[in-house]
């Protein structure tokens, strides 16, 4: 069940008493605090918050070994897993204090966060900087932070699995270690307690560090109190392919070569078995995936998370597609898991870069309840923050909203879109056909000039919207249609027809355009700057805007894991989720709605040349739609009324694959 927030009255004299943190009312820090702080290191909590009442500057730099149960690399020996560790120097005069931990594979390649930054260390071995504001901030007000080497990276042993259990497994045994269930030692081969904590942990990190949290947290490790998942993967078929469509191919075995510090011989024999193991002949889900699935894997599941979860995603993330956050979700809502989310309009961006203000005044409010135990009113906010436009947010009870509710919205015959199906018998039709490239088609192509016929997709558009209307939750396809071969990739794609100024989620910067101000947050050492550089919001204005997004290979129709050839002439009923979303659709705007073949922005597949044929009578696509406050259904376009052609001209750039 959630977790409810604690009552500040009654409980803070016990949380004092066994976290060591010294709950203050408003107003001026005690006189006598720093006198009391010479014997007994308190933790100050003002206005429901900690205070920065100790020195980054003389904080303790250290790293330690933590011992796996893991052979990674087959070298006979026990994987250890590098830990960089920063903590207040009072940790050494009683004071134990919580752990935020950011366990990632980039530290010593891509590096982390908008500016790249990579850990530095002294002629000791002894980390002097670490990535990001985590440690320059909350290490001041009395936790430790822990910059971990994922396995088969930097200076961890073993060999990188793309998301893989030893992957996992590395970050569970630091959680182990903290409380006092693993093995560690100096880099002199010494053992070591980590006998200044509480043990109490949680995770952060953006893209794989933030996928490594949720994989952790699914193995229901004790100890693990939170995750602060961002734009993170919770099953990684998910992030290579869709409904067999595979997004690219070699995903599995060239990330691990990407991460991989060692010589490149070492791991290659893992990498061949990723290689093969991820079958991109067929694209097909199989034992291999459901190792690296997060929600439903038998290794790693949503059903054992005890953790809370505070999750950040794009909607129009297309590196970590917005499902991975739907999906999650939904599996930690069934598990009545306290959680937390902000949705945002651009694509892979961290919240820092956001509004980062808001951001780091959340998350150390977040941090003080699940990690100190302060009874702040964290839980009782709303719990989705949404952004709904550039720089609008709006605030919620749950995502998706609440009112939303299921829209089916019919293709006409005459390239209409709206509530009524098309008489029986009408059908529309396109060839799954080649590109100019030799792939399929570009997006661009799939959706300029709606109502031109053009033979590599059928399309369909709405009459102007009469009020503007929010689509919150994942839409749904579900096409009645027969074709000639065996198979088709099926591309189905919503569409805002209306020119607006948008998040430019698509272009450099996946929305935002960094400055060259900087801004502090934390405090500083001359090794280690608290001082990034400024953000804010990259806009764009355009004819129309990609509303949703979803892909299916035909004959996986009814198994991720089997392949069902299509009989050539017979009809099928062929239904599927898209990407998630939450977006506005403004007055006087058209929906659109595109089904087509192979797409070339996002797939890696080549066309089969089969002819489709669609059911228009048996073929929809449902909404997610926010009622409106009568509860009546909001405002849906009519039909056409007259010819429209659409705008012309479309500049949406090829999707450029991006790590993390």
């Amino acid at each position: 069940m959630p977790r409810r927030p604690l009552a500040r009255t009654r409980r803070s004299a016990t949380l004092a008493a066994l976290t060591g943190v010294a709950v203050v009312a408003a107003g001026a820090v005690p006189a006598a605090h720093a006198a009391q702080r010479a014997t007994t290191p308190r933790i100050v909590v003002k206005d429901g918050v900690t205070q920065p009442v100790f020195s980054y500057q003389d904080a303790i730099r250290e790293h330690v070994y933590v011992q796996t149960n893991l052979d990674s690399d087959h070298d006979g020996k026990p994987d250890r897993v590098n830990v960089d560790i920063v903590r207040p120097r009072e940790t050494e005069r009683g004071l134990k204090v919580p752990v935020i931990m950011d366990e990632s594979p980039y530290y010593d390649n891509l590096g982390r966060g908008n500016e790249g930054q990579r850990k530095k260390y002294d002629a000791n071995g002894n980390p002097t900087a670490f990535p990001l504001f985590y440690d320059n901030y909350f290490v001041p007000r009395g936790y430790a932070f822990l910059a971990v080497d994922m396995v088969g990276t930097t200076r961890s042993d073993g060999c990188p699995t793309s998301g893989g259990p030893t992957d996992v497994l590395g970050g569970k045994a630091v959680v182990d270690w903290l409380n006092g269930r693993a093995k560690a030692f100096t880099p002199d081969g010494k053992p070591v307690k980590a006998s200044w904590t509480t043990g109490h942990t949680g995770m952060i990190g953006k893209s794989y560090d933030g996928t490594l949290a949720n994989g952790v947290a699914a193995t229901g490790v004790k100890g693990l109190d939170t995750i602060v998942p961002i734009s993170a993967i919770s099953s990684w078929y998910d992030y290579s392919r869709m409904n067999g469509i595979k997004y690219w191919t070699g995903e599995q075995d060239g990330l691990a070569e990407v991460v991989d510090t060692d010589a490149k011989t070492k791991c290659g024999p893992e990498r061949a078995y990723l290689g093969k193991a991820q079958d991109d002949e067929t694209g097909d889900y199989n034992a291999y995936w459901d190792t690296t699935n997060y929600r439903t894997g038998a290794l790693t599941n949503v059903r054992n998370v005890r953790a809370s979860v505070f999750a950040i995603h794009g909607v129009n993330d297309l590196n970590v597609k917005a499902d991975h956050f739907s999906k999650w979700w939904d599996g930690l809502k069934r598990q009545g898991v306290a959680r937390k989310v902000w949705l945002h309009q651009r694509g892979h961006v961290d919240p820092f870069d956001i509004r980062r203000q808001d951001w780091v005044n959340t998350l150390h409010k977040w941090f003080d309840h699940e990690l100190q135990k302060i009874p702040n009113d964290v839980l009782r906010e709303p719990r989705a923050d949404v952004e709904v436009g550039p720089d609008q947010w709006v605030r919620q009870a749950d995502w998706p909203a609440p009112a939303a509710r299921s829209v089916p919205l019919r293709p006409g015959a005459d390239g209409s879109l709206g509530l009524k199906p098309a008489v029986r018998g009408a059908t529309g039709s396109f060839t799954d056909l080649p590109g100019p490239a030799g792939a399929g088609y570009a997006e661009a192509d799939l959706v300029a000039d709606p109502t031109t016929a053009k033979a590599y997709r059928a399309a369909y558009v709405s009459g102007p919207l009469p009020k503007s209307v929010r689509i919150s939750g994942t839409p749904t396809a579900r096409l009645r249609l027969k074709m000639d071969k065996p198979t088709s990739d099926l591309t189905v794609l919503l569409v805002d027809y209306g020119t607006d100024t948008r998040i430019d989620y698509l272009g450099a910067g996946s929305g935002i355009k960094t400055l060259t101000t900087r801004s502090c947050w934390g405090e500083s050492t001359a090794e280690d700057s608290a001082c990034y550089l400024d953000t804010r919001t990259n806009t764009t204005t355009a004819p129309l805007n990609i509303v949703a997004r979803g892909w299916m290979d035909a004959w996986n129709r009814s198994s991720l894991s089997r392949q069902d050839p299509l009989a050539a002439g017979r009809y099928y009923t062929i239904g599927w989720k898209t990407l998630s979303q939450d977006y506005v659709l403004k007055q006087g705007h058209r929906l659109g709605l595109v089904i087509a073949g192979t797409d070339s922005d996002n797939t890696t597949e080549t066309p089969t040349g089969a002819n489709v044929t669609v059911d228009l009578a048996g073929s929809s696509v449902s909404v997610p739609v926010v009622l409106a406050p009568n509860g009546v259904t909001a405002q849906v376009a009519p039909a056409p009324t007259a010819p429209w052609r659409g705008p012309s001209k479309v500049d949406l750039p090829r999707q450029q694959r991006r790590f993390y």
